[in-house]
């Protein structure tokens, strides 16, 4: 694995993908053994990831994801997709830290009702922001793991959210968040980086100036 700021640096959304190029099984496996480290509320692990690989699958989605070329040419298309009642299965979460008696009875009971407090109390609308977000945080994760690793990926936000829960057959709790295309980058074809604003620019250091 390489230097963090090097991945960093190095990321690219690719919009060219060198056709042909097939993903080992391994590699995502590996991929997803780090992704899983990703940071979510109370450690429910909203993040569920659907690979598509297989060639005629992929035309499919591409269809519903406006035709767009790259999904065609890319090695893989990952969706990205949060669980909105991922809070429902904290109990098996921490079930294993209470048999293991890591956890007492009395935090645990204490965790499951300040779970159930903050996502059955905030409603349906909070339970998909919470979706949508946990599971960005574990894409982004996702992304870099997988330049480490040597691929390239595009997130991507163009595709028929129905069209696509209806092909893959998605379960309702599933919300689709992203779409990543995964590959080599044909970096004959690349794109110029675009304009990054300067840190002072969209960094603001303890609290805004008042009108």
């Amino acid at each position: 694995m390489g230097d963090l700021k090097e991945i960093i640096q190095n990321r690219h959304s690719a919009n060219n993908f060198i056709e042909g190029i097939e993903i080992p099984k391994q590699d995502f496996i590996e991929i997803f053994n780090l992704v899983k480290l990703a940071p979510s509320c109370f450690n429910i692990q909203h993040a569920n990831y659907l690979v598509i690989t297989d060639k005629d699958k992929k035309e499919e989605l591409r269809k519903a994801a406006f035709n767009q070329y790259k999904i065609h040419t890319a090695s893989a298309a990952i969706l990205v997709l949060g669980d909105r009642e991922g809070y429902q299965k904290a109990d098996k979460i921490y079930s294993g830290m209470l048999d293991l008696k890591i956890m007492s009875k009395f935090d645990y009971d204490n965790m499951i009702e300040s779970i159930n407090n903050l996502y059955v109390g905030r409603g349906k609308e909070f339970q998909r922001d919470e979706a949508i977000r946990n599971a960005a945080l574990s894409a982004m994760m996702f992304m870099l793991i997988a330049k480490s690793k040597g691929w390239d990926t595009c997130p991507m936000i163009g595709f028929d959210s129905e069209k696509v829960c209806d092909l893959f057959n998605i379960p309702k709790n599933l919300e689709p968040v992203l779409l990543i295309a995964m590959g080599k980058e044909d970096t004959s074809k690349r794109r110029m980086r675009g304009y990054r604003k300067p840190v002072g620019e969209f960094v603001t250091f303890e609290g805004f100036k008042g009108k």
